[in-house]
């Protein structure tokens, strides 16, 4: 099953006046004209035809190819994988970019339908690949080395072997995978869709979220009552899709023998389980040096004798206010970007002059932000909500990270490229640290030093606290519902659970927060996605200390593990810095950068 794109960074956008200069829109050509482009027609046919032609030229014959003959057999279904991604990634963006248009919605299902009927027949050839004996694979990676270079990609198939069912078993969940999908439409538009009322101003969900960043508390009390509302009234559907996708879930799991619910997410991440878990014990260890003694110092720089939900996001008393342009946006991160390496810049800069960024903020856009690689053989396109705020100049500088990796590994082509989801995020957040080391060079002023240092802590704690404590949450929703149907209360329960542990004592909750698990995408397009982020914002750390000590041809080594793309496992990966992500000291060498950050704020305040 091809899954499209979803927003993947759980950052509110900015705010600010509309003045923002101009506000760079999708070209999407480079992947179709239109959805009558007689290119499209071309390649749904022309993929129609080689899906079957496939199938009756390999199916029960994989186990006696040769070398050379099992290389065109995987060389023909990257082709496959090429073309249908190219038409679900047109299909998914201009979706995402309207998600209340009927006809948009249509033309995506219908793709995603003719896609799932077409490639139905390919199911065996994951099925037969692990099938092969390991000496027998062995031996024909040996004889040819175009082939052995696909290697990689049969270690993370062949992972999936003792969770295989039956070829007919298989085709039917295959097939069935088009229904699921149909429940995260269901969640994207009804998010898209719902209006709040904010001082007589209606808002979408971008526009009432950005709210809780204002400086002002009253608007931020009000965008977060508001919230508690539309969610409240709208609660019965969201947690219907949550129960059906977790129970769909379990009910896969289940038939595949998975020992828990994270297992398939493990795998798909090329991640050792205990790696995942020595991450989260680090990080929830580490909450009272982390978020309990950074929003004690918030609670004190704001003036006040609790916080609230709504004082999480809010802006530091001496903040600058002012909106920034989308064109200093743009010079800022691009600065950053070049004074690590040209080429980074070069990579960078058509992402701003060819219409592969999305920013501006559009009733029926889905919410979020995304970089989505398309397919290697055209380019990444990003999708923002830009509206101003620094924390919309760290998510640009975050999501083009994402488009400059996704450039870089597209050489691997179609089967080697992607990466898994812990190390999708290496670049992004390495982006970030680079802007915001550009702008901390920048301050004039103690103060100024002050708000960026805050505020990068915040978006620290927002990526591996904050995520980390969505994982939690995300394991307790599944290993409840396996028990049974889960009502609103019993989820709102579970999710204010990790959100106390997680926050801290300086912090209270309102009535209606308890409903806040509702809008979150991960938890339907993507479980267990989450803990991704803490993965990549602790391994940065850990590789730009590395840097910062002056370690010789760091670029260079850098730029080779972002063309590595999927091609490597994260051990090979770092292993040329002397990082080892399964060295429980690595997570410590991680967050001890937030906690240094947190000292620093400590001894400004003296």
């Amino acid at each position: 099953m091809l899954h499209l794109p979803f927003p993947v960074r759980d950052a509110h956008a900015g705010s600010g006046s509309k003045d923002l200069g101009k506000l760079p829109e999708w070209d999407l050509s480079d992947l179709y004209s239109g959805e009558d482009a007689p290119e499209l027609k071309r390649d749904l046919d022309w993929l129609e035809k080689e899906c079957a032609a496939f199938a009756a030229d390999y199916e029960g014959k994989l186990a006696d190819l040769d070398a050379a003959a099992l290389l065109t057999c995987v060389q023909r279904n990257e082709k496959i994988s090429t073309i249908a991604g190219r038409i679900m990634s047109f299909a998914g963006l201009r979706y995402y970019q309207l998600t209340i248009d009927a006809g948009r919605t249509k033309f995506m299902s219908d793709c995603q339908e003719k896609i799932t009927n077409f490639t139905t027949p390919l199911v065996f050839f994951t099925l037969e690949l692990n099938r092969i004996e390991d000496a027998a694979l062995a031996a024909r990676f040996a004889e040819n080395d175009e082939l052995a270079r696909y290697a990689p990609v049969f270690r993370r198939i062949r992972a999936m072997k003792p969770y295989q069912l039956s070829d007919e078993l298989e085709k039917f969940l295959h097939d069935l995978g088009v229904v699921g999908d149909a429940w995260e439409r269901l969640f994207d538009e009804t998010i898209a869709g719902l209006t709040f009322t904010v001082d007589g101003e209606e808002l979408n969900i971008e526009g009432t979220l950005n709210l809780l960043t204002e400086q002002d508390r009253a608007p931020r009390e009000a965008a977060a009552h508001e919230l508690a509302r539309v969610f409240g009234e709208n609660i019965k559907i969201f947690a219907r899709v949550h129960n059906t996708a977790a129970k769909e879930k379990e009910v896969i799991d289940r038939w595949r023998k998975m020992p828990s619910a994270q297992t398939a997410r493990h795998l798909s991440n090329d991640v050792e389980p205990e790696v995942v878990e020595a991450l989260r014990e680090a990080v929830v260890v580490a909450y009272p040096k982390l978020s309990h003694r950074y929003y004690e110092l918030k609670r004190k720089w704001l003036g006040l004798d609790r916080m609230q939900v709504w004082d999480r996001n809010a802006p530091l008393p001496m903040e600058d206010t002012r909106t920034i342009t989308w064109d200093e946006a743009e010079r800022t991160v691009m600065e950053a970007y070049n004074a690590f390496d040209p080429r980074m810049g070069e990579i960078a800069a058509p992402f701003f002059s060819k219409g592969w960024i999305d920013a501006a903020v559009k009733p029926g856009k889905a919410p979020g932000a995304f970089a989505h690689p398309t397919v290697t053989e055209v380019h990444p396109y990003v999708m923002l909500n830009y509206l101003g705020k620094p924390r919309d100049v760290m998510t640009l500088a975050h999501e083009l990270g994402h488009g400059v990796h996704q450039v870089l590994a597209a050489g691997q082509g179609e089967m080697l490229s992607s990466t898994p989801l812990t190390l999708a995020e290496t670049a992004s957040v390495f982006g970030e640290m680079l802007t915001f080391r550009k702008m901390l060079e920048k301050a004039a002023t103690r103060e100024q030093r002050k708000v960026l240092l805050a505020g990068k802590v915040e978006d620290m704690i927002n990526t591996v606290v904050r995520q980390i404590a969505f994982y939690d949450f995300e394991c307790k929703l599944h290993a409840a519902r396996r028990q049974g149907e889960l009502t609103p209360e019993d989820i709102g329960a579970l999710w204010m659970s990790v959100q106390a542990e997680s926050l801290g004592p300086a912090f209270d909750f309102m009535e209606g927060y308890e409903s806040f698990w509702a809008y979150i995408p991960h938890f339907v397009h993507s479980p267990f996605y989450v803990y991704a982020y803490a993965f990549g914002d602790g391994l940065v750390n850990a590789l730009y200390s590395v840097y910062a000590e002056g370690k010789p041809g760091f670029q260079d080594l850098y730029f080779e593990m972002l063309k590595a793309g999927g091609s490597k496992h994260h051990k090979e990966l770092l292993a040329p810095f002397g990082l080892d992500a399964s060295d429980p000291k690595f997570w410590d060498k991680g967050l001890s950068m937030i906690s240094g950050f947190i000292d620093e704020l400590e001894a400004i305040e003296d």
